[in-house]
């Protein structure tokens, strides 16, 4: 199953905000999951996987500067 959630051209700061809003909530679910009750191997993959959503954030912000529009896709694959 494929669900298509975004497709089509943004503004920089359109594409800026969206994605942003995406990996933040991204951010969150992998903040919620870390309870005192997940082992520390979890813990320590969940906290760099949100690292590693920061820094691609940081990456797009620098991309973005240009000002131009974008052409965003974004799809998820369900197996």
């Amino acid at each position: 199953m494929n669900i298509q959630l975004i497709h089509g051209a943004f503004s920089a700061q359109d594409t800026l905000a969206l994605i942003t809003q995406m990996i933040q909530l991204k951010i969150q679910y992998h903040e919620q999951k870390i309870t005192t009750h997940s082992s520390e191997e979890d813990i320590k993959a969940r906290e760099s996987k949100i690292k590693l959503l920061q820094n691609e954030l940081h990456q797009l912000r620098e991309k973005v500067k240009g000002g131009q529009v974008f052409t965003v896709e974004g799809n998820i694959t369900v197996i």
